[in-house]
């Protein structure tokens, strides 16, 4: 593991011994001197793929960091170059856009409904089509 000059940035170098168990080079440009220092704190493959499941999974950044005893940022760090390099799959055909006169009507002529808030969201514009808080009825048995 080489270098290039720390001080003219030069590629030409020759060794030049050793020094503190390290290999030490000579620039032939201009005769420096230097050692390559060693990172002893970089982290594996497994140990960054672990960060990003357990990101998927929903835990935060700091969380990861103090499970895997790692900086935080070092986590955000791998998860923003993960997101860069994914292929998200697109839709070839756009979703159909209802009104809310229709989703109403939709939702009044089931029998039971028990429902929840719904957001769609136009991927390709970027924003939210339709939010519709959740009706819950139940039909009520005759005896």
């Amino acid at each position: 593991m080489t270098m290039d000059c720390p001080k003219c940035k030069s590629s030409h170098h020759v060794k030049d011994g050793i020094v503190r168990g390290q290999q030490r080079y000579k620039c032939k440009e201009c005769s420096y001197r230097y050692t390559v220092e060693r990172k002893l704190d970089v982290k594996s493959q497994d140990t960054q793929r672990l960060a990003l499941e357990m990101y998927l999974e929903g835990l935060g950044f700091r969380a990861i960091g103090r499970i895997l005893k790692i900086s935080y940022g070092t986590v955000y760090v791998w998860v923003k170059k993960w997101g860069g390099q994914a292929s998200f799959p697109r839709r070839a055909s756009l979703a159909e856009t209802e009104t809310l006169e229709q989703m109403l009507h939709y939702v009044a002529s089931k029998k039971t409904a028990s429902g929840y808030g719904l957001l769609l969201i136009d991927l390709e514009k970027g924003r939210s089509i339709l939010s519709l808080d959740g009706v819950v009825r139940k039909q009520t048995r005759k005896q």
